[in-house]
């Protein structure tokens, strides 16, 4: 049975991984998740110097899922390549960093610093605000996600993933953007913004006011989308958004998707990833299904 897929030229033995910022950079889940069994590690994001992240409170239970307002803290690609990726190395896992920014500037500077690290794909956030444009995130203006890629693709010594923003008009537009700038494959979806009040307190649940939704109130909309970007460009993609077992998974790369991310789960149940490569193989063994590209893209 093979659960291998390769996506730009990367080779990983099984389509399961997880989404940035739920899993720190594994050390917080080493002790309840073999790291060697996951087709890869996507870290929490990293930018060339540390932040600090939003003020608190930051996170808040909804209906069906959680939203965030963390802000992307990080202590910054000094300590992260100090620190995480020599942690990481001694599994036998793909590493995929993702890189946050709120400058081209700001992001071609991480990716020249990984160019020397011993690191497999960089996943780029472009839900970060665009300091430059006035706060909008690089991946809500196709022209911004488009030069954004590009500046980044002609630094990068590893291939790049370009992370989407689901809170656009257009899905494909976007998509179709990142092709342009020549990226190698996308990941979506990311959080959608939302909004909670505590009526107790007449004041909004996060500090930030909104805050990015997901876990499983968010997945019939990341499998649409994953869907209309696969069937509107030739780039492999990482689904994500709400997944909890393996038939969300599996849902997902019937849609479309080469590789799932596992986000909220990791909160709810840290074995969750685990469970899901186990679930795969087992409805693979069920099906009669010898290679798992028999079910990526196969509803049309």
């Amino acid at each position: 049975m093979n659960l291998a897929v390769n996506i730009a030229g990367v080779e990983f033995k099984n389509p399961v991984t997880v989404a940035s910022g739920t899993f720190g950079s594994g050390a917080e889940y080493g002790d309840f998740v073999d790291l060697n069994k996951l087709g890869a590690v996507t870290t929490k994001g990293v930018a060339n110097v540390p932040w600090p992240g939003n003020p608190t409170p930051r996170i808040a239970e909804t209906y069906g899922g959680m939203m965030n307002a963390v802000g992307l803290q990080n202590p910054g690609i000094d300590v992260f390549c100090k620190r995480d990726i020599p942690f990481l190395k001694q599994y036998n896992t793909n590493i995929i960093v993702n890189v946050c920014g709120k400058s081209e500037a700001d992001y071609v500077e991480v990716v020249e610093r990984l160019a020397d690290e011993d690191v497999d794909l960089l996943e780029i956030n472009v839900s970060c605000p665009n300091v430059k444009e006035g706060g909008i995130a690089f991946g809500q203006n196709p022209q911004a996600l488009e030069q954004i890629t590009k500046a980044v693709k002609a630094k990068a010594k590893q291939p790049i993933i370009m992370k989407l923003s689901p809170n656009v008009t257009d899905i494909t537009e976007m998509a179709r953007a990142a092709e342009a700038g020549g990226t190698d494959a996308l990941s979506l979806i990311n959080t959608l913004t939302g909004m909670k009040i505590d009526i107790n307190r007449r004041d909004f649940a996060i500090a930030n006011k909104t805050g990015g939704l997901s876990g499983p109130a968010i997945k019939p909309v990341a499998v649409r989308m994953v869907y209309q970007v696969a069937n509107a460009v030739k780039l492999p993609i990482i689904g994500m958004g709400g997944i909890m077992n393996y038939e969300d998974a599996i849902e997902f790369m019937m849609a479309g998707a080469s590789m799932v991310s596992v986000g909220t789960a990791n909160f709810h149940n840290p074995y969750t990833t685990v469970e899901i490569i186990e679930g795969i193989k087992s409805f693979m063994e069920q099906k009669g299904i010898e290679d798992i590209h028999e079910i990526i893209g196969c509803v049309k």
